[in-house]
């Protein structure tokens, strides 16, 4: 077998190691479905999930600065552009942190997860950073030892925020220890637990989760066993497939044998995610660079209809290659039109927008010694024809405020937009996601980029800005165009 990702913080994330693990990772068929089979019978004693899900709810933040957005905005006239654009650009996916940089990781976690809270969207972050990750593989690399492990995490976690985010935190740490001895398991083991806390009492909104590898890798309780030496007692629960295409069900009977087995340690009402990025097709061999024996799988979402289960998320982003036939983590458009051609529409046809939540958060700011206020939304006139509206929430709190700006199309398609804001006295923009701001102060105007101007009629879009100053009061309006 081979390896995944990355250099690229945004895509970092492995599959599989060398081909000298590689009976490790993948089983014969006979072993796998036996290992399924028997996560299914131990599961049974389970509740199989009912209409409601787990403990997550809300929309997903969809990253606008993702290699396949900043290829579809590259790239408008190519004959794959529309079907990567609306089924897999469209889509939130995973922003991996893997550079080893203790003294920038906070102000880059501060941007991304402060762009989602704007949005009132949960952000995935896939922390890739720990010591001798991938056993040296194609992935190899992270912290040079565990104490400045411990030091990137820190600072990792004083940029998390108070909102719910979501954490995937180091990919294969716990399935793959083939190259470690017993006193650097037990080392490595503390880390984590470690990392969970720390993470944890920086925000205690994250949800945590620690890797479980998958249905075909280790057993069922094997894994549990992994988990509760790394302290998941201390976290949310798990994550499953990151490092492989299983199908989702199979996924879910293993989670539930995982799920089972810690309870019967003392470790009750732990959850699982799954990664159903690029399971919807065939399992083939594990190297995806050709990608025809597969697709996209289940779109991302936190509503699983399954207890426990919170989310299907797209860890591994799909386009971005595994290191066979192209670079480890690049994104390619081959590999992502493959993936997407011939699956199925998103949940909505709507063009692709960056989303509107389904369930607002607790409404909060970054961290400040006086709370935060919300203004109520201001909204310009209900749009007819082909005019658009703009609606506007701020969070102000002591000496800043963020604003996030839904436009919606009137009774017809806009191809573009323009909405021009006017900020009280003293206030100024000092930065601005998923749009284009002209002036920083007084009356501003922003306007759609490449991938979000078009807006179906009915549909929304959204952008947001941060300021300085006192943010109420401002006045928006809209026009198409």
């Amino acid at each position: 077998m081979g390896t995944l990702p990355c250099r690229n913080i945004y895509v970092i994330r492995r599959q599989h190691v060398v081909a000298t693990l590689s009976s490790l990772r993948r089983r014969s068929a006979a072993t796998s479905v036996a290992a399924v089979a028997g996560a299914t019978v131990v599961g049974v004693c389970l509740a199989v999930g009912s209409a409601s899900a787990g403990t997550l709810s809300g929309s997903l933040y969809r990253d606008p600065n993702s290699a396949v957005v900043r290829w579809v905005a590259a790239n408008p006239g190519d004959s794959r552009a529309a079907v990567i654009r609306d089924k897999i650009a469209s889509q939130p996916q995973a922003r991996w942190f893997a550079n080893f940089n203790p003294s920038t990781v906070q102000s880059e976690v501060s941007g991304f997860v402060g762009a989602a809270n704007a949005a009132q969207q949960i952000p995935v972050l896939s922390v890739y950073e720990i010591t001798n990750r991938d056993c040296g593989g194609a992935s190899a690399g992270g912290a040079p030892d565990l104490n400045q492990y411990q030091t990137w995490v820190s600072n990792f976690a004083r940029g998390l925020g108070n909102q719910t985010v979501i954490i995937i935190l180091e990919t294969d740490s716990l399935a793959l220890q083939t190259c470690l001895s017993g006193s650097e398991i037990s080392a490595r083991n503390q880390a984590l637990t470690t990392a969970t806390q720390t993470i944890k009492s920086a925000n205690p909104n994250a949800k945590v989760y620690l890797d479980g590898g998958h249905s075909t890798w280790n057993s069922a309780s094997e894994q549990a066993n992994r988990l509760r030496a790394a302290g998941v007692q201390y976290a949310d629960g798990f994550f499953t497939n990151v490092s492989n295409f299983n199908s989702t069900s199979g996924e879910a009977n293993f989670g539930r044998a995982v799920i089972s087995a810690l309870a019967g340690m003392g470790i009750p009402g732990k959850r699982q995610i799954i990664d159903t990025s690029r399971n919807g097709g065939a399992s083939g061999d594990w190297c995806a660079d050709d990608n025809t024996d597969r697709r996209i799988g289940m779109y991302p979402t936190t509503n699983t209809g399954d207890s426990n289960i919170d989310a299907y998320l797209w860890v591994k982003p799909p386009g971005e290659a595994d290191g066979c036939r192209y670079t480890a983590g690049s994104f390619q458009p081959d590999l992502a039109y493959s993936l997407a051609n011939g699956a199925p529409n998103p949940p909505t046809t709507a063009p692709p927008t960056t989303g509107s939540p389904t369930t607002a958060p607790p409404t909060t700011a970054p961290p400040t010694t006086a709370p935060p206020t919300t203004a109520p939304p201001t909204t310009t006139p209900p749009p007819t024809g082909n005019g658009c509206s703009a609606s506007v929430a701020l969070n102000q709190w002591s000496g800043g405020f963020t604003t996030s700006v839904t436009v919606t199309a009137g009774s017809a398609d806009i191809n573009g937009w323009t909405v021009t804001i006017t900020l009280p006295s003293g206030a100024a923009v000092t930065g601005t996601w998923n749009a284009q701001a002209s002036g920083t102060s007084g009356t501003v105007r922003f306007t759609n980029v490449s991938y979000n101007g078009h807006v179906g009629a009915g549909q929304s879009t959204n952008f947001g800005f941060q300021g300085t100053g006192t943010g109420p009061g401002a006045t928006a309006t809209c026009t198409a165009g």
